[in-house]
């Protein structure tokens, strides 16, 4: 926990991140019950977890699994859910499928299938999303909006993952209208995979400095950080 932090800032940071939720739900004219908030504790300690947790949060973010094991471990608290949001490699796909109940970067089937073998049966099925590179950013993983029908049909094929949406990591904007574009890429990418069959629902977007935007073009699933933890 960073100094002067406390449990106090914690929940007064909850407080106001749901405050915004629900302002930009009500201007999209949307029940903020359907938007999920997950809250991104990477760089911060098992106690800002089990402070975050004290005042309801259930649903945590990390990106780095070297940092985020010990964190799990530590926090063995009950109907906590571990989001990993962070690139995925090979050779870390058995521990993520281990520890993890939701996985939102998946862009190559091969590391799908790899989460699919290696997750275990007394687990359930691990939460998946697919991340599109909605503003082709060289240096940013995902796949083309063009690309997503084949992979997400062959991810849904595969027996132990549970294909529930896709997710993006939009450029930084100032513009509300250009966080807007970005985040209605997604949309309409969702949308034409449901339009071929399949039954996805969640648009995993939307963070600390662009929820609203995120929001009234249909987020369900906020990864919140700074917001709720302050800086890293």
């Amino acid at each position: 926990m960073h100094p002067g932090q406390n449990v106090i800032n914690f929940t007064e940071n909850l407080r106001l991140v749901r405050e915004r939720i629900g302002a930009a739900a009500a201007l999209a004219r949307r029940d903020p019950a359907g938007i999920r908030l997950v809250a991104v504790s990477k760089r911060h300690g098992p106690e800002a977890v089990r402070a975050v947790f004290g005042a309801g949060q259930r649903d945590f973010g990390e990106n780095q699994l070297q940092e985020a094991l010990p964190k799990i471990e530590s926090c063995s608290l009950d109907r906590l859910r571990w989001h990993f949001i962070g690139p995925l490699q090979s050779n870390k796909t058995r521990k993520v499928a281990e520890h993890f109940h939701w996985v939102h970067t998946i862009d190559r089937y091969k590391i799908a299938k790899r989460l699919s073998e290696q997750r275990p049966r007394y687990a359930g099925s691990l939460q998946v999303c697919l991340q599109v590179n909605v503003a082709s950013e060289a240096q940013k993983a995902g796949i083309p909006p063009g690309e997503a029908l084949v992979l997400a049909q062959q991810v849904a094929e595969l027996p132990h993952l549970a294909l529930r949406g896709l997710m993006c990591i939009p450029p930084m904007e100032n513009s509300y209208e250009e966080q807007c574009r970005h985040f209605a890429c997604l949309r309409i990418c969702l949308e034409r995979l449901n339009e071929q069959g399949l039954n996805l629902d969640i648009l995993s977007m939307g963070m600390s400095a662009d929820l609203e935007a995120a929001i009234a073009q249909g987020s369900t699933m906020l990864r919140i950080g700074t917001a709720i933890f302050g800086p890293r």
